[in-house]
């Protein structure tokens, strides 16, 4: 009996599941112009798209976040609900930076709960007021959601935190995951309601919406997507114990822009789809881009910052100039260093108020004059390692104001309560020092904030209190988002408590000028790259990356979080048998080149020589008159020489054509440009260098090449080896008749003018100069070696060597960006495609080449 819970990640994303609650009303869809959508069923498998682009000229932009930039309040008769928009969420600021004409709307949940009666109406008004789209989760779904998955496995995860125990983070658990993808699949059907996917720009952001590319991919294949991590993302050792790390990878690469706060976030992400799926990037022009089944999937570095209207509004308040006056009295003869932090186990907080301890102890001077001041933002998570981490903070405030404290004199004060920024700007004005220990965070902008205020407001009082140079001193973790764009901040390792305890005080006793300069090259910073600058920066990399959607022909192939969406030329299709077979039968002379690894012979197969099928069908071919067959392959000369030596009339291009025969009675001839193998003696001391120094590599000695192998090497150390060995060889052998080059997990030496197009265009011309020039083609092949062929086949029509009249069949196995026009699936269906057309051949009159096999 199957189970009714949600194992089945098959079904949760193809939206195969239960409905969680009852039935919720559909949202009307928006739109920008009158017209008509058709109703688009929510398990609808199929993806919507359309080769025709949208009359719409303006573009909106969806946001997408775990929760809307909106507050909610109940309204004091406890009928109904009041809103009002969030100033300080970062998604309601980012709109500075977008197009001033472009509409903007929101997807997300909200921080209440709302009850089912009044949810329609609650939607409609969000709608109405706000441009906000609600996504209301079941408590059942939120919890495991949000403080399950999200809090308990990925936030952990990301700041380097393993569940080494299950007292400690916890053990995996696949109930919170399924909670995780059923979440973000209620979001897709929100963004569905309200999307026009030729029109629309959809933007998600951070951790809690990984797999929302997927499910929105699914449906539309050209939808154009970009999704923004605002958390760390971890190196791949840490990433790889995550036990769906390829489903999230996977999900985030049906976005077509990936963005990071920092180049070793980015890093990170790239090293992983490396070593767990193969994928290598490749930086153009200052782009970094992934290319992922015909698609560019770029990756955008920017650190996000902040809105600087919204500090300069603070700093002319009124309130603000009073609570300064109040600290400059409270603290009056004091210096005072400050910290601004949530309580989380990751902000390091008890590590500085060591550092702070430490302090005092090192350097007694500063004993009754230095002040901490600790503000706590309250927790957003939950846990018995938070309710840890709170008590080791109140334990070291308690002993470090024992210790040094005196009448009128406390080090460490510590608030623990939410503060408006208002009064965060206060403190931040009066402060010398800002101090931020975190031990991993993703961005934290504090520094930033206090940068601004102490740069001031020219009108304010406390501005002209601290009129002349401006100064500011930063103390920040290297461990955190903010710290490579602070190049004027003392940074440190907050583990080392001492070291932060002489940072403390290095930044408190420099000197004034030195505190201006770093001051003013943080502002013009800070001031420059803000919240619009960032969300800017991102959009218009996002138009760029989508720029050719429409243009070109896309497959969603794939199921569950498998699933990925195929980019190819618009002339891309699959190969008809009938259609081909049709060319065949009304063709005179055909030329028919055939690979053999991937192509009549299974990659994966552990028996590399031909089956006796492949062996008849080949023999059918080539014992019709009008036929000329070859096997063009990478192997050696011997072993394709043993495998079809039943095969009489085959002909044969081994090594990448370098060696080549017509018939099996002829002897084998070289086409190279050269027969010194001199550099023979030159590559392989290299190759072996590199081989002892490379665990899993290994080199393989050819006739006519050297290849060195490394694809069961580390893949990181692989690719970084191969890279320099080209760069190597290439300044070893630059005088020598040979072509280095580096594919798949290979770098090859070879003697140049060698490739299977050669092989081509030397076959097409043999048969012109015969007077049998071919008016039927068939090339097939399924890896990089083979695109010379298919790239010679085309030029052979320009150049008459083919009539423009032939029929040309250049045919990739697999659905994969090619220079060939048709694709097969696999090798089954080749060999199913040569059966039909042997099966259609007409055996020449001469006696029947014997078709026995002995393997």
């Amino acid at each position: 009996m199957m189970s009714r819970s949600y194992t089945n990640l098959l079904d949760l994303a193809s939206g195969n599941f239960p409905v969680m609650g009852r039935e919720k009303k559909r949202l009307p869809r928006v739109m920008t112009v009158p017209g008509v959508i058709s109703e688009l069923d929510d398990d609808q498998a199929n993806s919507v798209s359309s080769d025709v682009p949208s009359s719409v000229i303006q573009d909106r932009l969806i946001i997408v976040a775990n929760q809307l930039p909106v507050k909610a309040k109940r309204r004091p008769d406890n009928k109904g609900w009041s809103f009002s928009w969030d100033e300080d969420s970062l998604l309601l600021q980012l709109k500075d930076g977008l197009p001033e004409d472009m509409e903007v709307l929101y997807v997300g949940s909200l921080r209440v709960e709302i009850d089912l009666t009044e949810q329609d109406d609650v939607s409609q008004l969000l709608l109405d007021r706000f441009k906000c789209v609600p996504a209301f989760l079941p408590n059942d779904i939120l919890n495991k959601f949000y403080h399950g998955f999200c809090k308990q496995h990925l936030w952990p995860l990301f700041h380097y935190m393993l569940p080494f125990s299950a007292n400690h983070g916890g053990r995996f658990d696949r109930s919170l995951w399924e909670a995780y993808v059923a979440a973000n699949k209620i979001f897709s059907q929100r963004v569905i309601e309200i999307l026009n996917p030729e029109d629309d720009y959809v933007w998600i952001h951070d951790y809690h919406l990984m797999v929302l590319p997927t499910f929105l991919r699914r449906r539309f294949n050209r939808l154009r997507m970009g999704f923004f991590l605002h958390s760390p993302f971890p190196s791949s050792e840490i990433y790889r114990t995550l036990p769906v790390r390829e489903e999230i990878l996977k999900a985030l690469l049906n976005s077509d822009l990936i963005g990071f706060h920092t180049f070793d976030y980015a890093r990170h992400f790239l090293s992983c789809c490396s070593r767990m799926l193969g994928l290598e990037y490749q930086s153009k022009r200052g782009y970094i881009g992934l290319e992922y089944y015909g698609r560019t999937v770029g990756i955008k570095i920017m650190p996000v910052g902040i809105h600087m209207g919204q500090i300069e509004s603070v700093l002319r308040l009124a309130d603000k100039e009073w609570r300064v006056g109040e600290l400059r009295q409270q603290f009056e003869g004091k210096t005072v260093l400050l910290g601004v932090d949530d309580m989380d186990i990751f902000k390091g907080v008890n590590l500085k108020l060591l550092a702070m301890e430490q302090l005092l102890k090192q350097h007694p001077k500063w004993q009754g004059r230095a002040v901490l001041v600790q503000i706590a933002n309250p927790a957003r998570g939950r846990g018995r390692d938070l309710e840890e981490i709170q008590d080791e903070i109140s334990s070291s405030c308690e002993r470090i104001n024992k210790t040094f404290g005196r009448p009128g004199y406390e080090p460490i004060v510590f608030i623990d309560r939410p503060i408006s920024l208002c009064e965060r700007t206060a403190y931040y004005t009066i402060a010398e020092c800002v101090v931020v220990t975190a031990v991993r965070d993703g961005m934290n902008l504090t520094p930033y904030e206090y940068i601004v205020s102490r740069q001031g407001d020219s009108g304010s009082e406390s501005s002209s209190e601290l009129s002349g140079p401006k100064k500011s001193m930063l103390v920040v973790s290297e461990f955190i988002g903010c710290s490579p764009s602070l190049s004027g901040a003392i940074r440190v390792n907050p583990w080392n408590v001492e070291a932060t305890a002489e940072a403390m005080n290095e930044a408190i006793s420099m000197n004034d000028s030195e505190k201006q300069l770093r001051h003013e090259k943080h502002y013009r910073y800070v001031s420059t790259h803000d919240v619009a600058y960032w969300s800017r920066s991102f959009f218009q990399d996002m138009e760029r990356t989508c720029r050719d959607h429409f243009r070109r022909r896309c497959w969603g192939i794939g199921l569950s979080f498998g699933f990925r969406v195929v980019a190819l030329d618009p002339n891309f299709r699959k190969l008809s048998i009938d259609a081909i077979e049709s060319a065949y039968i009304k063709s005179k002379r055909r030329a028919i080149l055939l690979d053999y690894d991937g192509t009549v012979m299974p990659q994966t197969s552990i028996n590399k020589s031909p089956s006796e099928e492949v062996i008849s069908i080949i023999n059918m071919l080539c014992s019709d008159d009008k036929n000329t067959v070859f096997v063009v392959s990478g192997r050696g000369k011997d072993s394709l020489g043993q495998w079809f030596s039943p095969c009489k009339k085959l002909g044969i291009a081994a090594e990448h054509g370098y060696f080549m025969r017509w018939r099996v009675e002829e002897p084998w001839k070289t086409i190279g440009q050269s027969n010194d193998f001199g550099w023979v003696q030159m590559a392989e001391p290299v190759m072996k260098l590199y081989t002892e120094s490379t665990d899993g590599s290994y080199i393989e000695t050819k006739e006519s090449a050297l290849v060195w192998h490394h694809r069961d090497a580390d893949p990181g150390f692989g690719s970084t080896q191969a890279k320099e060995m080209l760069d190597h060889l290439e300044s070893v052998l630059a005088n020598e008749p040979v072509a280095v080059k580096r594919g798949q997990s290979i770098v090859e030496v070879k003697p140049q003018g060698v490739s299977k197009g050669l092989v081509a265009e030397k076959i097409f011309a043999a048969m012109e100069e015969g007077g049998k020039q071919a008016d039927f083609v068939l090339c097939i092949g399924d890896d990089r070696s083979d695109e010379d062929m298919f790239e010679i086949i085309g030029d052979a029509m320009t150049s008459g060597v083919l009539s423009s009249n032939s029929s040309v069949f250049a045919c990739t196995v697999g659905q994969k960006p090619s220079k060939a026009k048709y694709y097969l699936d696999d090798t089954t269906e080749v060999i199913n495609m040569l059966e039909a057309l042997a099966d259609a051949s007409d055996p020449s009159p001469s006696p029947r080449i014997e078709e026995g096999f002995s393997p």
